[in-house]
C-alpha cells in the first residue's frame, strides 16, 4: 500500500500577490510545527512538494527534523488564475467549481489543474509504490485531486477548507487505486 499526506501550506502573506513567492505569515512559519508533530510517526520515505515557497517553507521544518530532502515537482503548483489580481476571488471560484472549464485569459481551468496534478499523482504513485509520501500542495489543487476520487467534493466543500491552513488529507492507494481518502484535524 502506497500512503500519502498531502499537505495544504500554513497561512501565506496575501500582501505578497506573487503566487511563486508568496511567503508564510509569522503564524504560518509557527502553525507548520504542527505538520511535523503530525507526520513524525508516520515513517516517511519520500518528500516532495510543489515549487511555490509557501508549499516548500510548510514541509521543510518536518524534513530538516528527519532528515529528508524535498523534491520539488512543477506539476503539483497551484493554479494559475491570470496574470491580474483577482479581487472577487469568492465569484471566480464558484464560477469554477459550476463549469469546470472556465477561466481566465492567462489561467487555469479547473479541469487543467485536476489532469495535472492527477498526472503527477499517478506518477508518483508508480514510483514510490508502497511508500510513504509527503506532499507540499495547495487549496485548490489539493481539491481538484479530492474531487477527482470522489465527486461528492465540490465547492461547498472547497469553500469549507479555504481557511484552513495547514490542512492534511490521507490518501491510501493499492497499485494505482485510491482505497481511501481522509481528511486529518490539526487542532
Amino acid at each position: 500500500m502506497t500512503t500519502i499526506y498531502f499537505i495544504r501550506h500554513a497561512e501565506p502573506d496575501y500582501n505578497n500577490h506573487d503566487d511563486f513567492f508568496r511567503p508564510l505569515t509569522d503564524k504560518g512559519m509557527k502553525d507548520r510545527i504542527k505538520v511535523t508533530n503530525y507526520l513524525l510517526d508516520k515513517k516517511i520515505d519520500v518528500i516532495l512538494s510543489s515549487p511555490f515557497i509557501r508549499a516548500v517553507d510548510t514541509v521543510a521544518d518536518f524534513a530538516k527534523n528527519v532528515g529528508l530532502s524535498i523534491e520539488t515537482v512543477d506539476d503539483f503548483r497551484e493554479r494559475k488564475i491570470d496574470n491580474v489580481w483577482i479581487e472577487d476571488f469568492n465569484g471566480f471560484c464558484k464560477q469554477q467549481w459550476s463549469d469546470f472549464n472556465y477561466k481566465l485569459t492567462d489561467g487555469e481551468s479547473l479541469n487543467e489543474v485536476q489532469i495535472r496534478n492527477i498526472r503527477a499523482l499517478e506518477e508518483v504513485v508508480d514510483k514510490y509504490n508502497g511508500k510513504n509520501i509527503v506532499i507540499g500542495s495547495h487549496g485548490t489543487a489539493l481539491s481538484t485531486i479530492i474531487n477527482y476520487y470522489d465527486k461528492s467534493f465540490d465547492y461547498d466543500n472547497f469553500n469549507a477548507i479555504r481557511s484552513v491552513m495547514p490542512w492534511v488529507v490521507k490518501f491510501e492507494f493499492e497499485d494505482k487505486k485510491c482505497i481511501f481518502i481522509e481528511e486529518i484535524d490539526m487542532e
